[in-house]
């Protein structure tokens, strides 16, 4: 486990990576159908640090299909990206893992929205892939490193 999160916590998440996702960006969540489809769906989504994990919400989210879908399969992926530049450059999280649904609370997950559903799920990352975002810490934007590892 790396350092991160709140002073003397422990965080999975790397300092860059937590910045990140700190960041208002928008995430895609990728769940699977009873027939193994893939569905992928713009999110929004919110750092739980005192959890460290990442809670996904939004409107009429427990009557979506991707609600459905975890509630069969809870393996999900929460994808967060952008392109910065100039020079143009992307960067990405993806975060790999078990959500957990709650019922409630969704409409407290995130403060920006608080016309959420109560339903969200808590994504526990079990594997995160992270690239263009260690190069931001040196400034630079010089190379393109990656950083890939399984947190279980």
């Amino acid at each position: 486990m790396l350092t991160g999160g709140s002073v003397g916590a422990v965080s999975v998440f790397t300092e860059a990576e937590l910045a990140y996702l700190r960041e208002p960006h928008l995430g895609r969540v990728a769940t699977a159908g009873p027939d193994g489809q893939p569905h992928v769906t713009p999110v929004t989504y919110h750092y739980n640090e005192g959890e460290d994990a990442v809670d996904i919400g939004g409107i009429f989210f427990g009557g979506t299909k991707k609600w459905r879908d975890a509630m069969k399969n809870p393996r999900v992926t929460l994808l967060v990206d952008d392109v910065i530049g100039p020079p143009r450059r992307a960067r990405a999280l993806e975060i790999r893992g078990i959500v957990e649904l709650h019922g409630t609370g969704g409409d407290k997950t995130n403060p920006r929205f608080p016309n959420f559903a109560p339903e969200f799920f808590r994504l526990r990352p079990r594997r995160i892939v992270a690239w263009g975002l260690e190069d931001e810490e040196s400034g630079t934007g010089a190379g393109f490193r990656m950083n890939a590892r399984n947190v279980e």
